[in-house]
């Protein structure tokens, strides 16, 4: 499943992360998207990109093409 598939208000886990630009994803790593990490969707734009996380006490927002990289499962 995908960031883009899920609706504001909705959480979900990350249980893995795809292959992908290797610069990107140590970035996404550094900041704490990790396998095991929870967040919720806070905001989406009215074209759905990009999408508003709240992670960890923080706000992130994510490109659709970005936020690929991400396998979730809701919860």
């Amino acid at each position: 499943m995908q960031i883009a598939d899920l609706k504001v208000g909705h959480t979900a886990k990350i249980i893995a992360l795809k292959a992908g630009n290797k610069l990107y994803r140590q970035r996404l790593i550094a900041i704490g998207l990790i396998p095991g990490t929870q967040f919720t969707v806070s905001r989406m734009a009215p074209l759905g990109d990009p999408i508003e996380i709240l992670v960890r006490g923080f706000a992130l927002s994510l490109r659709k093409g970005e936020a690929s990289i991400l396998q979730i499962e809701p919860i």
